[in-house]
């Protein structure tokens, strides 16, 4: 039989800390629901996975690297079969160097890195024999965010009111996936669900929150009870909460939106589960690869231009913030790569029972993932995100030439414009290899 395990911890930051949102500089005041970490473990034979999600923006690849280690020493489990994953949350410890004039919190680097390794030991002295269940379903709470104009520029997000809009760049992929593991005596272990979104509603707030995915977590557990509750994040890099075309006259406040997402994510899990038909003897096995891959640079001019205006902001000048974020990426970019443009992606793929899960480490597209599940030999498949690092956004070709935010090359959207399609024949090549083994 299959074994399961796991566990939860809290991983919230200390008060007065930096919060991770990109184009602000604010600080912890308050923790409005706690950031979690949430362990799951799977082993069957010889092959073991731990699957690990946490309240996070997102980890950087030689974080995800150093974290992984950790959890490997601490639990006997493969460093490779450590799969690591942000929620995404804005509102969350400062992860990630978006924001020139913030820095990143590596004391809470060091503090998160043993948080991980205890909650997945604790997953894998738990493991147990168990009954696994999955389920696709439908929950919308993600909408396409890049926004066309007839001048053949893009945007993420605008007034859709103007008249020169001429329609959203991309699709949208409303598809839910959720995993379900109980013990032999019905007792339900854990829960994991994924959706595609951007939990940015306390963006620029100064509490601690894990947004939309915290809400669903607390009402699940107010179903099923206490018990760890994972959350994955998809292919998500032009998909946001809000609805572009709306009604403009209809602001949600930021209760209202956490709280239609969160209840519409955690209801079509419930009706999954509902629905769930458990196995014992589920057809279990995992594959990964590192895939190499091209970086695209800044121009000189663009590198010259960025240099000056943050000379301006050393030196004490008043700036607006987003033309400091516009002039840091393309400078952080060009010292990092510069000399050497090539990044590395880490890729995995899963086999539990019928269902095939993907994971990749990027903030990829949305069509990037229809696409992997339209070659996937499998009759359900389900592509996840920012698992195993977190190297930027992954746009279309579409999506670099309109430019703007997520579309121009900066250092978390560096990749080159082939990339999002090696992802998808690598992605291929892997979910079939695990259907004929």
């Amino acid at each position: 039989m299959i074994e399961v395990g796991a566990a939860s911890i809290v991983i919230n930051n200390e008060l007065g800390t930096p919060i991770q949102g990109a184009s602000v500089n604010q600080v912890v005041r308050a923790v409005r629901d706690d950031l979690e970490a949430n362990a799951l473990y799977f082993r069957r034979g010889d092959v073991r996975v731990l699957l690990v999600s946490c309240d996070v923006v997102g980890i950087e690849p030689d974080d995800a690297v150093r974290f992984r280690e950790q959890v490997a020493q601490a639990t006997g489990v493969p460093a490779r079969a450590v799969i690591i994953a942000g929620t995404h949350t804005h509102g969350g410890p400062s992860m990630l160097p978006t924001n020139y004039v913030k820095s990143v919190d590596k004391a809470y680097h060091e503090r998160l890195g043993a948080w991980l390794a205890k909650v997945c030991a604790e997953a894998v002295a738990a493991a147990r024999p168990a009954l696994v269940g999955t389920g696709i379903g439908t929950a919308r709470v993600g909408y396409n965010r890049r926004v066309c104009w007839a001048d053949g520029t893009h945007s993420m997000l605008g007034d859709t009111r103007r008249p020169e809009y001429t329609g959203l760049e991309g699709p949208v992929d409303p598809q839910h996936m959720a995993i379900f593991a109980r013990d032999l005596e019905g007792k339900l272990i854990a829960v994991l669900h994924h959706n595609s979104s951007h939990p940015t509603a306390f963006y620029g707030g100064d509490v601690l929150s894990a947004d939309y995915p915290g809400v669903a977590r607390r009402l699940l557990r107010e179903a099923l009870g206490p018990i760890p509750v994972l959350f994955f994040n998809g292919a998500q890099g032009d998909i946001s909460l809000e609805d572009q075309q709306a009604d403009p006259r209809w602001r949600e406040t930021i209760v209202q939106k956490i709280t239609r997402a969160g209840s519409i994510s955690a209801g079509e899990t419930l009706r999954l589960l509902h629905e769930a038909r458990f196995e014992a003897e589920p057809a279990f096995a995992h594959r990964q690869v590192d895939l190499e891959v091209p970086v695209r640079l800044p121009t000189p001019e663009r590198v010259a231009e960025a240099r000056a205006l943050l000379a301006r902001v050393d030196a004490g000048e008043k700036i607006d913030a987003w033309k400091i974020m516009f002039a840091h990426g393309p400078k952080l970019l060009q010292d990092r790569f510069g000399e050497h443009p090539v990044d590395t992606l880490s890729l995995h793929a899963l086999r539990l029972g019928q269902l095939a899960v993907l994971t990749q480490p990027v903030e990829l597209y949305c069509q990037f993932a229809l696409d992997i599940k339209r070659r996937s030999p499998a009759t359900q498949t389900a592509v996840l995100g920012i698992a195993d690092g977190l190297h930027g956004y992954c746009p279309t070709l579409a999506g670099q030439m309109g430019g703007g935010y997520s579309g121009d090359a900066f250092y978390w959207s560096r990749l080159g414009p082939e990339v999002g399609q090696r992802i998808v024949d690598a992605s291929a090549k892997l979910l079939h290899e695990l259907w004929r083994g």
